[in-house]
């Protein structure tokens, strides 16, 4: 199973960016998605996920009300808005394969698949 994150790149503090996630490979179930991302020096943290029956979503403190988390068509979507430069860093999607319970979608480790990242800067 491979998941390919896209859609990073520049934009101005204030802007928006899509990213998307695929998946490719032997068919897996996947309960959830999430997205998670990497600033230089910091450790990976929780971003949004949402899961593929019923399309819960969950969001961290700090990107709610500005990112929205969707999925169609086996995509998985990050959509960004009003970006701030503390937003800067490497954007991860994964899946989650195994059912973890919904208030353990944040845990990295709970995730089964991961993309590639890609990369997401902010400029002041």
């Amino acid at each position: 199973v491979q998941l390919q994150a896209s859609g990073g790149g520049l934009v101005q503090v204030g802007g928006s960016l899509r990213l998307s996630c695929t998946a490719s490979g032997r068919p897996f179930s996947s309960h959830a998605m999430g997205w998670f991302r990497q600033a230089p020096g910091k450790e990976r943290e929780f971003v949004a996920a949402i899961t593929w029956s019923g399309g819960r979503t969950y969001y961290a403190d700090s990107v709610k009300g500005r990112f929205t988390i969707s999925r169609a068509n086996g995509l998985v979507y990050l959509q960004m808005s009003s970006l701030k430069p503390e937003d800067t860093a490497v954007y991860y999607c994964a899946a989650e394969a195994h059912y973890t319970p919904v208030g353990r979608l944040s845990t990295s480790s709970e995730y089964d698949y991961w993309g590639q990242g890609t990369l997401v800067t902010v400029s002041s």
